[in-house]
């Protein structure tokens, strides 16, 4: 059985279920699920510029209207429950929780309690952290000692 530890930032959608429980053809595989809840204010500004870079001029405007502190907490955990289900469903085994610290601490701690044989970072496209490889995937391949495959969401958040 091969385990994959899913770091994601959304409920996954059944093209991105479809997309990471393909990955290794008629392999079985486990999955481990990280969700980062958002809402920082920080994180806002990152994606009004990823938005505004895209030509999504309403997007970058909404971004004030996120979710932050317990209520992303409390829509963190329902887009994480939503992803478990749909990994079920589609006859694999998964469990996961939300990140609480440090987003690579909690990435390094579940690969080192699972085994796991590999991590996907499966985001939308964040073109500022990207370009200064300060992106999840870019720095979690500094932090475990498995393979780090970043794929990138197929809807906006």
């Amino acid at each position: 059985m091969f385990t994959s530890v899913l770091m994601i930032e959304k409920a996954l959608t059944s093209a991105d279920v479809d997309f990471v429980t393909t990955l290794h053809g008629d392999e079985g595989v486990t999955f481990r699920v990280l969700l980062q809840p958002r809402g920082e204010q920080a994180d806002r500004l990152l994606r009004a510029i990823d938005d505004v870079a895209l030509g999504e001029l309403d997007d970058a405007v909404r971004e004030r209207e996120t979710p932050e502190g317990e209520e992303a907490r409390t829509v963190g955990e329902r887009a994480l429950e939503v992803s478990l289900q749909a990994l079920r469903a589609a006859g694999h085994t998964a469990e996961g929780r939300l990140i609480e610290d440090h987003p690579l601490d909690a990435l390094r701690t579940m690969v080192r309690e699972t085994g796991a044989d590999e991590v996907i970072v499966l985001t939308d496209p964040h073109y500022v952290e990207e370009f200064f490889h300060r992106d999840w995937a870019s720095r979690a391949r500094h932090k475990v000692e498995v393979p780090v495959l970043k794929l990138f969401s197929h809807s906006k958040a």
